[in-house]
């Protein structure tokens, strides 16, 4: 009998242990409260040297003189894939503002995935890949996706843990042209 209550306590802890550990991670990956304000809200963006899927170089220079709007994000990612709508709508919005960019920055993703997808989505703005996640490191990003403003100083002025929506898209982008 004094084995078999044992085990059973032993049983319940390890329950409550991953009940505990589950619980975790649901509210680590909850958009809502990981919307929290980035550590580099008022600092000078990190320094970028990316190439875009074109080949053509994009770096922190090609984009002062804009508000910018930087997505991390990748093909295989469920929430990156769930904000393509609000990007799309966002892109078409500003298509013609010299004074506004999209940058989409994919790390841990191959080139061949990435291409199939911005082909297949009909996706039309800079994508440029971070092969070392270097970009990524430096913005201090926690996952995918991470969305951030910039001024047209190069200043990150807002950022979007999570997925974004138009509205968020459009509050970030007033964060970056002073609104």
């Amino acid at each position: 009998m004094k084995y078999s209550a044992r085990w059973i306590a032993l049983s319940v802890g390890a329950v409550v242990v991953g009940l505990g550990i589950v619980l975790a991670m649901q509210v680590g990956n909850d958009p809502r409260i990981n919307a929290t304000k980035s550590q580099l809200v008022g600092q000078p963006a990190p320094e970028l040297s990316l190439r875009a899927l074109d080949g053509t170089a994009v770096d922190t220079n090609t984009l002062l003189g804009k508000a910018v709007i930087v997505n991390f994000w990748n093909s295989w990612c469920i929430p990156c894939r769930n904000e393509l709508p609000a990007l799309k709508e966002f892109a078409n919005r500003y298509r013609d503002d010299p004074g506004v960019a999209l940058v989409g920055i994919v790390r841990d993703d191959s080139t061949r995935a990435i291409k199939a997808y911005v082909k297949a989505e009909g996706i039309d703005w800079v994508i440029v890949t971070d092969p070392d996640s270097r970009a990524a490191l430096d913005f201090a990003t926690r996952g995918q996706p991470e969305t951030f403003a910039l001024d047209a100083n190069g200043l990150i002025t807002g950022a979007q843990i999570g997925p974004t929506t138009l509205r968020d898209l459009e509050s970030l982008l007033g964060s970056a042209q002073g609104r």
